[in-house]
């Protein structure tokens, strides 16, 4: 619709124009900034797109040499037209149309929409808040510190039963048995001191025994069961021991073969599922499949705990044994209940 005006503006100027030509400002071999020149369109479709006719065309014809023969040009201001409607047009083409500026009013309009998000986004982060938990349960914080000492301790060789080589208490999927005996026996306290038997430390071993115990892992002298690597490492040779069996030397200077929980068929049945057993001379036996179940490993843990710390509840051994399964699992409610209960009796 411009351009159609446009074309209708330059051919009122060429009318106003005298019969010697248009002036030189409208030569047309020169176009305006804005619109190069080109043929302009014919003037049977100048209000072709407008949607109405035009009041002020007319039939009349006009010369040939009056007519535009470039491109729509920029008018001067002095040949501008006197209406708003012909002013407005120059505007748009001279110029361009303004950004239009959206102000809050258009917002206003949707005012009840807008509403409803904001209901729906508050009902939403309130429903979150309810459902979702708050800070999960977990272990205490003494357990990390032991689970850095266990690192430690468990890079002694010895730790291993003799002769068997088994090393339950180390292994990477099963050491939790560690800081799991330790947190019920002495509640993750190296300076732990039982003023009923004079157990200390974190393990249920006395001085005399852990002793013995550390010559045989080539440990620092003299052991200190306040030390929590000395006591771990103690610890744990002793639970592999418990397990694996151990070949020592008698008073007669013979071997002794000392057997373990593995060397019997109904607890490796319990274990593993199958009572076979390893047998070899000067050895104490073993099961002959690996203890590798969660249920099997829970029980093993709990008829270790019952030799390793004798004289303790049967509770405490079955307590051991659902800590150990659910190491990874703090939020467990057995295990919530035996943390209480620890905490409560002052453990």
């Amino acid at each position: 619709m411009l351009e159609n005006r446009a074309a209708e503006l330059e051919r009122r100027i060429a009318q106003a124009t005298p019969a010697g030509g248009l002036p030189e400002f409208l030569d047309s071999d020169h176009g305006t900034v804005a619109f190069p020149v080109f043929a302009p369109p014919d003037e049977s479709d100048a209000y072709a797109d407008s949607g109405r006719d035009d009041p002020d065309l007319d039939d009349r014809d006009y010369p040939a040499d009056a007519a535009p023969r470039g491109g729509y040009r920029e008018v001067p201001t002095g040949l501008r037209g006197g209406s708003g409607e012909r002013a407005r047009s120059e505007r748009l083409i001279n110029g361009g149309r303004r950004h239009v500026k959206r102000g809050p009013r258009r917002w206003f309009a949707h005012w009840r929409a807008i509403a409803i998000g904001a209901a729906a986004f508050a009902v939403g982060i309130t429903l979150i808040a309810v459902v979702l938990p708050g800070r999960s349960p977990g272990w205490p914080a003494s357990v990390a510190t032991v689970q850095t000492e266990i690192t430690t301790a468990c890079q002694n060789p010895n730790v291993v039963s003799e002769p068997a080589q088994v090393n339950f208490a180390c292994a990477k999927d099963t050491q939790q048995v560690l800081w799991v005996f330790s947190l019920l026996a002495s509640d993750n306290n190296p300076g732990y001191a039982d003023q009923s038997n004079g157990r200390k430390g974190l393990e249920p071993i006395q001085p005399t025994q852990g002793g013995d115990i550390a010559w045989s892992l080539n440990l620092h002298h003299p052991y200190s069961p306040v030390n929590p690597i000395d006591s771990l490492q103690v610890a744990a040779r002793a639970i592999n021991n418990i397990i694996g069996g151990a070949t020592v030397t008698g008073t007669s200077g013979a071997p002794v073969v000392q057997q373990g929980l593995e060397s019997s068929p109904a607890n490796c049945a319990k274990y593993t599922g199958s009572s076979a057993l390893i047998t070899r001379q000067g050895f104490p036996a073993v099961c002959a499949l690996p203890v590798s179940t969660a249920a099997g490993q829970g029980a093993l843990v709990s008829d270790v705990f019952a030799q390793w710390m004798v004289g303790a509840p049967a509770q405490f051994a079955t307590e051991a044994g659902v800590l150990f399964q659910n190491a990874s699992n703090p939020g467990d409610p057995r295990v919530q209940s035996i943390l209480n209960t620890l905490r409560t009796s002052g453990m």
